[in-house]
């Protein structure tokens, strides 16, 4: 390391590169709007010593993007509990109103809500995409074996 004193800058200091790395320099200098590769470097030492502030406004903007995510993954939750509970209340109804058929008509009416029930999961199906599709796909072929 070789240090000569300037009246502009103060301390000079060398610093040996490859080409690459040169090139790279040069080039990053130039996408970022540096006046020089030597600004481009003054800059780079200065943002090191000052704690990185251009890596720390990364890390909390990909903090920032997992806090909103999160937050969105918990209203997620919250909405699909709801529908649950909705469900559940709504089967407890129906099951608590609905009048047992009589014992006569007993085996003709368990077909047609086995047919009904049928063509409820497949409606659900058609509508659904992706991995859900396949999850209520797995819930039909569960059901008839």
């Amino acid at each position: 390391m070789q240090e000569r004193s300037g009246a502009a800058r103060g301390t000079r200091i060398t610093v040996r590169l490859s080409r690459e790395e040169q090139h790279k320099v040069e080039e990053a200098a130039r996408t970022r709007g540096h006046a020089s590769p030597s600004a481009f470097v003054r800059a780079a030492i200065r943002n090191e010593l000052n704690g990185g502030r251009e890596q720390t406004g990364t890390e909390e903007r990909i903090a920032g993007g997992f806090d909103r995510v999160s937050k969105d993954i918990s209203r997620v939750g919250r909405s699909q509990q709801a529908v649950f509970a909705l469900l559940d209340t709504f089967a407890k109804t129906m099951l608590t109103c609905v009048p047992e058929p009589p014992s006569d008509a007993r085996p003709q009416a368990i077909a047609r809500a086995r047919d009904r029930y049928d063509q409820l999961m497949k409606n659900a199906g058609r509508s659904m995409s992706g991995d859900a599709r396949s999850a209520m796909q797995d819930l039909v072929d569960h059901g008839t074996n």
